[in-house]
């Protein structure tokens, strides 16, 4: 494909380009492992905790968690294609629906959530760093909190080494990422055998929690409180990959062909996440029986283990993080920082900034401060990302058939243009679907200055995803009814 930089600055750079055949080098194991590196991850691991704690029995809470990420994979696969067809990042996907100019809302909403996450990753595996340091110094090291900031000198500056480790790879680039997923997956599995082995020889089976009855059924609550706490822990699964379903495209435009991208994200994504989950459970019930506690913090469980495990526990947990904060938390943004001003920012300066807000967002003060990790964070930016999802799926199948003319998304005075640079359907559609979930994240989230919002609001929350996913694709697709674009034939080859 041949766009031409020289009257498209604003709009274009060499890392917003579309693919060339060359760069198009991920196989269907590469998407296989990118996922598996992706869901063993800790926020992963300690999912079932909160379903547990919510009332769940074990196989229900697995169950869930599986069923979710069947469900988010559909819209993964669907955006995914577009990336495999024209070689576009998800920001330059998203001109065609929001516009050239508009088209950046949705960019910088994704990269404010990844940025979040990232700091937030960042903070865990500095943790990690501390955690291993006080084992093999046999106390515990740091001193008192630093003023103003609330951690000791050694958490910070773990958390500062675990910062520039990952920094590594935001200046070596995509590949290096791809080759770090692809070469600690299948360690990662096999560390899960290992610690499964580990687990059922120390506790001599697999402890009580396998065998604990639902507490919707038995334990004192009625069953019929099973579903209002399974449809809003259903919704918050779903939201844990909502920011990947989006900006999927970012790594979908290397692949060879379709058939790579669906049968490794198919064979990625939900049974290993299933499958985590049923660990996560097996684990942290053998934990009652060796500690007399159940203990859902893996980085927890690392450091109470003797010898060579812990060091060899720690590193792994640290490999880990690595490569899926790389993965889930740097690439998407780094490119929708690029998407808003091409002319000054590349790919690897998208990084640069992701990577140094998370520096100042302080992430250990958000932990602190967020309440309800599955009613306020995971739904509300479900909530938010959502619809912008239904906005590019309707635009992509229903109005484009799929046909995008790739050089037209980088010009202003193109088809993509609307008015200037802005397509009031889909911002309309995109404010439809989030509009309604407001009251409700306002009440989970600051309960105290929002306690009499009405019960519908509160119910509707619950769904909020797929409330807001459905709202925007109906309203996007009534507005741009008879609007599309002739289609235009664009050559799909992009070598």
């Amino acid at each position: 494909m041949s766009i031409d930089p020289a009257t498209n600055q604003d709009l274009w750079n060499e890392d917003l380009a579309p693919t060339s055949a060359a760069q198009r080098t991920w196989r269907w194991y590469h998407f296989a492992a990118l996922w598996v590196g992706m869901v063993m991850c800790i926020p992963a691991y300690t999912l079932s905790a909160s379903l547990i704690e919510a009332g769940m029995s074990a196989y229900q809470a697995v169950f869930t968690v599986f069923l979710a990420n069947a469900i988010v994979l559909l819209p993964m696969l669907l955006i995914g294609h577009a990336g495999t067809e024209y070689g576009i990042p998800y920001a330059v996907l998203a001109r065609a629906a929001f516009g050239t100019r508009g088209a950046r809302l949705p960019a910088l909403m994704r990269a404010i959530v990844a940025c979040g996450w990232y700091g937030i990753q960042t903070w865990f595996g500095g943790s990690m760093i501390y955690t291993l340091l006080g084992v093999l110094a046999g106390h515990a090291i740091g001193g008192d909190k630093l003023a103003g900031l609330g951690i000791n000198g050694a958490q910070l500056l773990c958390f500062i080494v675990f910062w520039a480790i990952q920094f590594w790879f935001i200046v070596h680039g995509m590949d290096s990422i791809r080759k770090l997923e692809t070469y600690t997956a299948p360690l990662k599995i096999l560390i899960c055998f290992v610690l499964l082995g580990w687990v059922y020889q120390k506790a001599g089976g697999f402890g009580p929690l396998l065998a604990a009855p639902s507490q919707f059924v038995e334990g004192g609550r009625k069953a019929g409180q099973f579903w209002p706490t399974f449809w809003p822990s259903l919704t918050a699964m779903v939201g844990f990959w909502a920011t990947l379903a989006l900006n999927i495209p970012d790594f979908t435009r290397f692949a060879r062909t379709q058939r790579d991208q669906v049968l490794g994200q198919s064979i990625g994504l939900p049974v290993p996440m299933g499958l985590l989950a049923a660990l996560a459970v097996i684990v942290t019930s053998a934990t009652v029986v060796l500690y007399g506690k159940a203990l859902w913090d893996p980085v927890d469980l690392a450091s109470r283990m003797t010898g060579a495990a812990v060091l060899i526990a720690l590193i792994v947990l640290l490999v880990d993080t690595v490569s899926v904060n790389l993965a889930a938390n740097l690439v998407g943004p780094a490119y929708d920082f690029s998407a808003l001003a091409p002319r000054h920012i590349s790919y690897r300066t998208g990084g640069y900034l992701t990577a140094g807000i998370a520096l100042v967002m302080m992430p250990w003060k958000i932990l602190e401060s967020t309440q309800g990790y599955i009613f306020t964070w995971l739904i509300g930016y479900s909530a938010l990302l959502g619809p912008i999802a239904g906005v590019l799926i309707v635009d992509y199948y229903l109005i484009r058939r799929t046909e995008l003319a790739v050089d037209q998304l980088y010009k202003d005075d193109g088809i993509y243009g609307y008015r200037n640079g802005w397509n009031p359907a889909a911002i309309v559609a995109f404010a439809a679907g989030v509009l309604p979930n407001i009251p409700g994240f306002l009440n989970a989230a600051f309960p105290e200055s929002f306690p009499d919002v009405d019960a519908g609001f509160k119910t509707l929350y619950t769904y909020a995803w797929f409330v807001g996913i459905a709202i925007s694709a109906l309203v996007y697709r009534l507005m741009m009814k008879g609007r599309a674009a002739p289609a235009l034939h664009p050559a799909r080859s992009l070598d």
